[in-house]
């Protein structure tokens, strides 16, 4: 798991669509250089070009600049966040950025929340139906683990799951999956789990139905 640092993100970029055909405060809100950075909660410090740095809360819906408070605009700063999270460059409130524990790709992920953190793409869960890319038969995922598969020892043979032949060509690094197969899964009550490298299996669109 790797969380990253907000500060370490903070340079002044501008973001810009067509600024003519927006109004003039949204225009802003896209062209103008800052930096937002989150702050816990539902707040956001945002740097303006001029260098100021007000403080933004979704929640209330409001704003420390001088146009919030005394005009009661919607200002460009409140604007700057709605856009930065709408395009995943900072995490909407109750999320934290992360890097995904399989593909190391940027994702956001719950406050708090235990690992493995995966992005949407590498996402499993319980009740999952995979394809096994070895075998292409089908199995239903019991348990994402935090182990590497160079680090879990099978039980039964004693040996991790990255020692395997049949895993050799995917990443020692990898988290484990434990899984069933899926018609051990259906008429079993208690299946037996095998454990799998994480990008040994494929995702499908199918869930388990008890």
């Amino acid at each position: 798991m790797t969380l990253i640092d907000p500060a370490a993100d903070s340079e002044r970029t501008a973001l810009a669509p067509d600024p003519s055909r927006l109004p003039s405060r949204a225009a802003r809100a896209w062209t103008e250089r800052m930096a937002v950075r989150p702050r816990g909660n539902s707040t956001y410090a945002v740097t303006s070009e001029s260098g100021h740095t007000y403080l933004v809360d979704l929640a209330d819906h409001s704003c420390s600049c001088p146009d919030h408070q005394i005009r009661g605009e919607q200002c460009k700063h409140l604007r700057r966040v709605a856009i930065e999270i709408t395009t995943r460059r900072v995490p909407p409130p109750g999320h934290q950025r992360a890097r995904c524990d399989a593909c190391g790709e940027v994702t956001f992920v719950p406050t708090g929340a235990d690992p493995p953190h995966l992005c949407e793409r590498c996402r499993l869960a319980p009740g999952d139906v995979v394809r096994d890319r070895e075998t292409g038969k089908r199995l239903v995922v019991a348990a994402v683990t935090n182990n590497h598969a160079d680090e879990y020892v099978i039980a039964a043979t004693g040996r991790t799951v990255a020692d395997h032949e049949t895993n050799g060509g995917y990443p020692a690094a990898d988290i484990v999956v434990e899984a069933t197969y899926l018609t051990d899964a259906a008429r079993r009550p208690d299946p037996k789990r095998y454990a799998f490298p994480h990008s040994r299996l494929a995702k499908t669109d199918e869930q388990l139905v008890v």
